[in-house]
């Protein structure tokens, strides 16, 4: 398996009820590296933007509105397999379908506040990494 990077958010809902350090410890014990940190409040621009793909899906709106309502943690993070390991670590989409010791399963309080955001594939780590991070930022 090659090493790779994907993407990852801690979202509002879990950086508002001291989840982070709990996130961020599952990640490392995963065997990933954080390669690139931040916590940052999104605008509504960019929350608009970096989701623009959701455009005329019925949650956008409220999708936006929740990534812009607290402070997130962005990440890059790198691993052997790591989009397909970061999935699985996050869990399924929906908490409630989530498996034992995910992110999702633990933290999430329903299906539009799940804690936590993933690529879901190569092309998509290449455009979100750079949407936060520049080349110098990530080590």
């Amino acid at each position: 398996m090659a090493l790779e990077r994907t993407f990852g958010i801690i979202k509002p809902d879990a950086v508002k009820n001291g989840n982070t350090g709990e996130i961020l410890t599952m990640i490392q014990k995963d065997g990933f590296r954080i390669v690139g940190m931040k916590m940052r409040r999104l605008s509504k621009h960019e929350a608009e933007a970096f989701y623009a793909v959701h455009k005329e899906r019925p949650f956008y709106s409220g999708l936006v509105t929740f990534m812009t309502e607290g402070p997130v943690v962005v990440l890059a993070l790198e691993r052997e397999g790591a989009i397909a390991k970061w999935r699985e670590l996050m869990g399924a989409t929906n908490p409630a379908n989530a498996a034992e010791g995910t992110i999702r399963k633990k933290f999430a309080e329903n299906i539009e506040r799940n804690s936590v955001h993933g690529s879901d594939a190569p092309e998509t780590a290449a455009q979100e990494i750079p949407f936060f991070f520049s080349s110098s930022e990530l080590l």
